[in-house]
C-alpha cells in the first residue's frame, strides 16, 4: 500500500542519517534487521536496484552533488550490510522453515553432528545479533516446521561418549516457550509435552518404566516457582489440563509444597 511504502521511504532516510550520526548503533541495527528478512525469504538480488531508485529520486531533489554522494554512499553501505547478514544467516534450517516444510528440516538437521543439532535449530547468529529459528516458525505460522524442530529437540540421542537431549537449551533458550505455544501455537503443546516423557520399550510385568522431565516446569532459570502451570491454567484446554506431564507437575508442586504450607 502507499502507507507502507511511506513508512519504508521515512524509514530509509532515518537510517541514511543515522548511519553517520550514531554508526556503531545502525550497524546493531541493520544486523537485527538483516536476521528479520532471512525470516522473510528475501533474495538479496533486490538490494541493488533498490539503491538505484531511491538514489534516482534523490538526484531528481536535488542539486547538491555532495548531498546526493553522501546518499549513496550511506545507502550502498547499508545494502552491502544486509546482503552480508541475509547471506549468512539464510542457513539451511531457515530455508526450510520459509517452506514450512518438516521434510526439508530434517534433512537439514540431519546434517548437524549431534552436538550442535539443538543450536542449529535454536541460534542463528550474526555479529552480536541473534534470531531462534524455533521462535521464528512459531511466530510466522509455519507449525510443521515447528513442529519437526520441537520433536528433534526432544528426541534423546546417544553416542559412545554421551547422551544428547535438547530439553535444557531449549528451555534455557525460551524459557516461557509454554506461554508462547499457548498464545500463538497450541496444537504443538502436546507435540511439547510429549517430548518431556521417556519410556522404555522393554515391559516387566505388564508395565514400562517411564521418566519425566519436569524440571523446568517446575522451577524457573533462578530456582523461583516456574510460572507454566499458571499459562496452563490461563489456557484454559482441558485436554491440556490433563496432560500426564501437567498432572505430575500439579500434583508434586500440590503434595509435596502447597499441601504443607
Amino acid at each position: 500500500s502507499t502507507t507502507r511504502l511511506y513508512f519504508i521511504a521515512d524509514k530509509l532516510v532515518g537510517m541514511v542519517l543515522d548511519m553517520y550520526k550514531e554508526p556503531k548503533r545502525m550497524v546493531e541495527d541493520i544486523s537485527a534487521l538483516g536476521l528479520r528478512h532471512v525470516g522473510y525469504g528475501i533474495p538479496t538480488d533486490l538490494f541493488g536496484p533498490f539503491v538505484t531508485a531511491c538514489v534516482k529520486v534523490v538526484r531528481m531533489l536535488t542539486d547538491d552533488d555532495a548531498a546526493e554522494e553522501a546518499f549513496r554512499w550511506s545507502l550502498n553501505l547499508i545494502s552491502r550490510m544486509l546482503t552480508r547478514v541475509i547471506n549468512e544467516g539464510s542457513t539451511i534450517v531457515m530455508k526450510a522453515i520459509n517452506v514450512n516444510s518438516n521434510k526439508m528440516l530434517k534433512k537439514a538437521v540431519g546434517c548437524a553432528p549431534r552436538g550442535k543439532r539443538a543450536l542449529w535449530v535454536l541460534n542463528v547468529q550474526v555479529g552480536t545479533q541473534s534470531i531462534s529459528p524455533l521462535m521464528w516458525a512459531i511466530e510466522t505460522g509455519s507449525l510443521e516446521a515447528a513442529r519437526g524442530i520441537i520433536v528433534d529437540l526432544l528426541t534423546i540421542r546417544a553416542d559412545r561418549d554421551r547422551y544428547y537431549y535438547g530439553m535444557d537449551i531449549m528451555f534455557e533458550r525460551h524459557s516461557n516457550i509454554i506461554n508462547l505455544l499457548c498464545l500463538d501455537a497450541p496444537a504443538l503443546l502436546p507435540v511439547l509435552l510429549d517430548g518431556l516423557i521417556w519410556r522404555s520399550r522393554i515391559a516387566e510385568n505388564g508395565q514400562r518404566r517411564g521418566n519425566y522431565y519436569i524440571k523446568h516446569l517446575v522451577v524457573d532459570e533462578q530456582g523461583d516457582f516456574a510460572k507454566s502451570v499458571e499459562w496452563i491454567r490461563d489456557h484454559a484446554d482441558p485436554k491440556i489440563v490433563v496432560h500426564p506431564v501437567i498432572a505430575m507437575v500439579t500434583d508434586i508442586v500440590w503434595n509435596r509444597v502447597a499441601l504443607r504450607t
